[in-house]
């Protein structure tokens, strides 16, 4: 019986034993057919490929910018200080030039102490080589089995790593693989975003700190969490005096140190020209999937390590946001005090209550099937809220009620500058913020331009045969077959003294009765063909409020149309990438010039007439504060332009080869200024030029920019000009007209379309 049962208790455990040795079996099987993430062959890990970002840099080579779904720059074994290699082999794998792969060692340590004992102090138990392998490749969330799966197969592609690579090659591949804080990946990245240095020139407590953070990185961030970083810092630097990379007397210096974090904040939302770095994105997307089908090859541009060379100057990029941000922020604060306890944001109920109706949380709730109380009542919840403010950001209490009415009432801006040879980009400028505001007010924004188009309108006269010296009458005039309309001018003192003015003495005043006058005399469908020839592709209105700019157009077509005017009556057209280049230095793309099979829009004798009167609207007009409030003397032409209820301001200056366009307005066009003073083009934009341009007179390499003069005009054009810029009527005229009665006519030259 005994035997029977001894027998029994045999074979029970026999088949135990099997059936763990079978299970174990399809484990291992499991493990090596891929079933808990992929196994590489040696051939494929000889092959292995690293996602590398792309580059963005401005016109001199200088990094502005990377795109990338892992922000990754390679660096080379030869590149990497020893100080930084013994930290890392210090802290994460002290027997690393010791085993094949896998520590035995640290493997039976954790067995023990962390699967048994339940002891999380005790550590990974991973080599470099292992670590190295789940940065390549990964794990699945698989819980407790899961996890001893990964261990193997990590411990099975660590093997066929060290049998492929040296040593340095494999800390090489690690320290271009792994992950820091700050979502940066590889100690190149790492190295230039916080400390803004190549991982070659880090410091010893520099380089202790980034390895420090590979042990959790958003616990030992050194941006959020300094303290916690220092003490991790210290420890790596215990280690590596533990090993004898460090004397005692250096781990007691380096440890008193403080973290001196230098931040390059050139990253997506933040940093320098993040909207501009945003349609180089846009652009390269179009172009590989172009650059796919003619060549077959297919291309990722998060991660492919492609260089983009642009047109961008970097100076004068970073001086035009400087400029920006001196002016919005008083012209903010100024805005707010216009409007006093009676701002829209505050007392117009209708407004704010389409306000709420039209936001996306109102929407989304709506969906879900909440009714309207219970929806106003979640958009009264107050919480913790981060929001622009240009004091720097803010932590408030806020609901998202209070949300949009904050929102509702911030004017934002655009900005760009164009060679007008080329059409290359110089500066851009989408908005305020990029993280806040991620709608671009250069390209995506339409506006209308008030007064800045009326330079398109004498140019369209001037070609067509009108004097530059015409005289045209000042007072208002009622236009009967346009229902009575009756365009006004800013300031109507000067409508009752009997006064004609000069096309160019009506221009540098921007006056509207004589815009219309102007317009009335070119031709409503030449002024848009003319537009049309200067790049503004934007469909226009066949309406006599076109001379007062009632078009929406934007900001970057207006600088494409400016070019004409320094460019002998032929546009350039904006763009701002030169060059593609591949990993290795291979040239993909490069930019031909376009512009010489550009259609002039009217002659040169016509362009340099309309210069020559937007240098006096600099040197005698409406944007003359330039000369007398900001002493700039360089040479420079422009025009200013308000619109309607002063809702857009705008300026645009030009210099010898440079067109610069700016707007300032609100998004939500149902608020603008409070008055014209403060919204007009001369005080609402006009300053960021301004501003800027005294910051480029200062840089001794931009002398280039700002020292530059207009060609001398011909002869035959100051003779054009010479003419008084004011003509009283005669006696016997004045005799028979009564300067208190607005003038009634019809408007002449209209068609069926602008009836």
């Amino acid at each position: 019986m005994r035997w029977h049962t001894l027998n029994t208790y045999k074979k029970v455990l026999a088949i135990i034993i099997g059936s763990l040795f079978f299970l174990f079996t399809l484990f291992i099987i499991s493990v090596f057919s891929g079933f808990w993430g992929p196994l590489p062959s040696g051939k494929d890990l000889e092959e292995l490929q690293l996602d590398l970002a792309t580059l963005i840099t401005d016109h001199n080579g200088v990094p502005i910018g990377k795109i990338y779904q892992q922000d990754r720059e390679p660096v080379r074994y030869e590149d990497l200080p020893e100080h930084l290699t013994e930290a890392l082999i210090a802290t994460e794998d002290a027997r690393f030039y010791e085993h094949d792969g896998t520590d035995t060692r640290s493997l039976m340590r954790v067995f023990i102490k962390t699967i048994l004992l339940q002891d999380a102090s005790s550590g990974g138990g991973s080599t470099i080589t292992q670590q190295l392998a789940k940065n390549l490749y990964g794990r699945k969330e698989m819980g407790f089995v899961g996890l001893v799966a990964h261990k193997i197969r990590e411990s099975v592609i660590a093997s066929r790593l060290e049998a492929l690579y040296t040593k340095e090659e494999i800390l090489e591949k690690y320290l271009n693989t792994v992950s820091f804080s700050d979502n940066t990946y590889g100690i190149e990245s790492a190295s230039r975003h916080f400390f803004s240095t190549p991982a070659k020139n880090l410091s010893i407590d520099q380089a202790a700190v980034l390895i420090g953070t590979l042990k959790a990185t958003h616990t030992y961030n050194p941006r959020l969490f300094p303290e916690k970083s220092r003490e991790r810092r210290n420890v790596v630097l215990a280690q590596m005096t533990k090993y004898g990379k460090l004397t005692e007397e250096r781990y007691d210096s380096l440890t008193k140190l403080e973290i001196d974090l230098r931040l390059n904040t050139n990253r997506t939302s933040r940093g320098v020209a993040p909207y501009f770095r945003e349609q180089v994105r846009k652009q390269l997307v179009q172009w590989a999937r172009d650059y796919q089908k003619e060549s077959g090859e297919e291309l990722d541009i998060y991660a492919d390590g492609l260089t983009i060379k642009t047109t961008l100057d970097l100076e004068m990029q970073v001086k035009a946001e400087n400029a920006l941000r001196t002016h919005m922020a008083p012209l903010q604060n100024a805005f707010e005090k216009s409007y006093g306890k009676q701002a829209p944001w505050i007392t117009d109920k209708k407004l704010l209550a389409s306000l709420y109706r039209n936001s996306a949380p109102y929407k989304d709730l709506a969906n879900k099937g909440l009714g309207e109380s219970a929806i106003m009542d979640s958009l009264d919840k107050k919480v913790t809220r981060q929001v622009f403010s240009w004091t720097g950001d803010e932590m408030k209490q806020l609901s998202i009620k209070d949300s949009l009415q904050h929102y509702l009432k911030l004017l934002n801006a655009g900005w760009v500058s164009v060679e007008a040879s080329t059409g290359a980009v110089k500066t851009w400028i989408g908005g305020i913020d990029y993280r806040y505001f991620q709608y671009d007010h250069v390209a995506q924004s339409k506006r209308q331009v008030g007064s800045v188009f009326k330079p398109i309108v004498y140019a369209t006269a001037i070609e067509q045969g009108i004097p530059a010296c015409k005289y045209y009458e000042l007072r208002k005039v009622e236009y009967q077959n346009l229902e009575g309309w009756t365009p006004d001018n800013a300031s109507d003192k000067e409508d009752k003294n009997y006064m004609n003015y000069s096309m160019e003495y009506a221009l540098s005043r921007s006056v509207n009765t004589v815009a219309v006058k102007v317009l009335e005399d070119a031709g409503i469908n030449n002024v848009i063909t003319t537009a049309k020839k200067m790049g503004i592709d934007t469909e226009l209105p066949q309406v006599p409020s076109l001379a007062l700019g009632t078009a929406e157009i934007s900001v970057l077509e207006m600088a494409e149309a400016y070019t004409s005017f320094l460019n002998e009556g032929k546009s350039s057209e904006p763009y701002f990438i030169t060059e593609i280049l591949n990993k290795e230095g291979e040239v993909l793309y490069r930019r031909e010039d376009r512009n010489t099979e550009r259609e002039a829009a009217f002659s040169p004798r016509t362009a340099s007439l309309v210069l020559q009167m937007l240098r006096s609207v600099v040197n005698d007009g409406t944007a003359r504060r330039i000369r007398d409030q900001y002493g700039i003397q360089s040479d420079i032409a422009g025009k200013t332009g308000t619109t309607q209820n002063n809702k857009d301001g705008w300026f645009i200056g030009l210099s010898n080869d440079l067109v610069s366009v700016s707007w300032v307005g609100l998004d939500d066009q149902r608020v603008g200024f409070s008055n014209t003073a403060i919204g007009q083009g001369a005080n609402a934009a006009l300053p960021m030029f301004a501003l800027w341009w005294k910051d480029l007179q200062k840089t001794p390499e931009l002398k280039h920019v700002t020292n530059r003069t207009f060609a001398s005009p011909e002869a035959d054009i100051l003779e054009d000009l010479d003419c008084d810029p004011t003509k009283k009527d005669g006696f016997f005229k004045r005799l028979f007209k009564n300067p208190n009665k607005t003038k009634r006519k019809n408007f002449e030259g209209l068609t069926e379309e602008t009836k």
